[in-house]
């Protein structure tokens, strides 16, 4: 439910009824993952979703059911059956819904948490003692917390620790205990939602490129940051879209700035004397990912650059370049689109490839690129020869040759 605790924390407030449909677990193929939301009140007025539409309006009667008679209840919905009325999920997956009302100030305090943008938890039990069905337990970074699961005491501060264990992953999850708080007894399972700060996404270099990937990264939840030792360039109202603009030169601000693994770097600048410190330092840092705009020729003399600035073949492996997916981008737009594409593709484990005719899930079960080792999609392509040698065929290299001629008086003799 934190997932929409925006538009709750507003229904709270004005004091409206309300329960929500919060998915649980999810097996095989199945279109929205845990913590997926959708919350509805006494008037019948509806915000987020559990399916996508295959099981909604079935959700949607439970909730209002919650509303009138206070009751929490788990439910599972499979694929659908013969009947083609019956309520079941045509992906093919199986998911559990916990449906709560809506009631108390810890329910209003972690969403005025969450909608505020600060880290919390929140626990409720899916599968133990009957009394503790509904309950919540609200826990802060720091370990504290707020509520109860209305067992032994033990069982909160178990559930607590549970709990901050996966809002420092930024993780939203199942995890069982005993009803005693020990990991042995009648066994308690857990949901556990974490709310967390946008992930940050930092663009270096303030040309037109970065406009258009400022609003993509926008739209995909970023918390997106502008950076370009050039005054003139790095200016607010060249990018309206940003939710900061820096001027520092880009490897001095990387030093001074906060970063963490859910934070991407996009290194637009293909400019050795902005890229190389840049990079040497942000391709040791624990982010989740690290892209630089440039030719072939570019990518290829900037390694040179960094092995020669002391970089291993390891961390080297790191860096996605030319940035992006070989859409054959031309425009800023459809560049920052193929950026955009891969970083969605490192962080959910994606292939890159087209669904049509492939045999891999369509819906992967979460992070999986946090480091050196995570998956490169469209890694092969570098060791194609006829495409190095066809730049047309190639969106990063026309790409680079773009972005010079549309930079060039700007960039003090950008290396393209």
């Amino acid at each position: 439910m934190l997932d929409i605790a925006d538009e709750l924390a507003r229904w709270a407030e004005q004091g409206r009824d309300f329960a929500v449909a919060t998915v649980v677990s999810v097996t095989g193929s199945a279109p929205r993952p845990p913590g997926a939301a959708l919350a509805v009140d006494r008037d019948g007025t509806a915000v987020g979703s559990v399916s996508g539409g295959c099981v909604e309006g079935a959700v949607y009667e439970l909730c209002r059911q919650a509303v009138e008679d206070g009751r929490t209840v788990v439910e599972r919905f499979a694929p659908s059956d013969e009947d083609a009325f019956a309520a079941g999920l045509t992906c093919g997956g199986t998911i559990d819904v916990l449906v709560t009302p809506v009631r108390g100030g810890v329910y209003r305090a972690a969403l005025a948490q969450a909608a505020a943008g600060r880290a919390a938890a929140l626990v409720r039990v899916v599968d133990g003692p009957p009394e503790t069905r509904g309950r919540p337990l609200l826990v802060r970074p720091d370990g504290t917390y707020e509520g109860g699961l209305g067992g032994r005491p033990e069982l909160d501060r178990t559930a607590a620790a549970e709990a901050r264990a996966l809002l420092d992953a930024g993780r939203t999850g199942t995890v069982t205990v005993g009803a005693e708080g020990a990991r042995c007894g009648r066994p308690v399972t857990l949901l556990v939602e974490s709310s967390v700060p946008p992930p940050r996404m930092i663009v270096f270099g303030a040309v037109d490129f970065a406009s258009a990937l400022v609003r993509v990264g926008g739209f995909l939840g970023y918390r997106v940051t502008v950076c370009d030792a050039r005054p003139v360039f790095a200016t607010a109202s060249r990018f309206p879209g940003a939710d900061e603009v820096v001027v520092a030169w880009p490897h001095a601000y990387l030093d001074a700035t906060e970063v963490d693994p859910r934070t991407v770097l996009c290194v637009l600048t293909h400019d050795p004397r902005f890229d190389v410190p840049l990079l040497r330092r942000a391709l040791r840092l624990p982010v989740a990912y690290v892209g630089a705009m440039g030719s072939r020729r570019t990518h290829e003399d900037r390694v040179r650059r960094l092995r020669e600035a002391g970089l291993t073949d390891r961390e080297l492996d790191r860096l996605h370049s030319p940035i992006g997916l070989d859409l054959g981008a031309r425009t800023p737009e459809e560049t920052a689109v193929s950026i955009a594409a891969e970083i969605v593709a490192v962080l959910r484990g994606g292939g890159g490839a087209p669904l049509t005719g492939a045999r891999t899930p369509i819906h992967h079960d979460g992070d999986t690129a946090h480091g050196a080792d995570a998956g490169r999609p469209g890694a092969a392509r570098d060791e194609d020869p006829a495409r190095d040698e066809d730049p047309a065929r190639d969106g990063s290299a026309a790409r680079g040759g773009s972005a010079a001629r549309g930079a060039a008086p700007a960039r003090d003799g950008a290396v393209v």
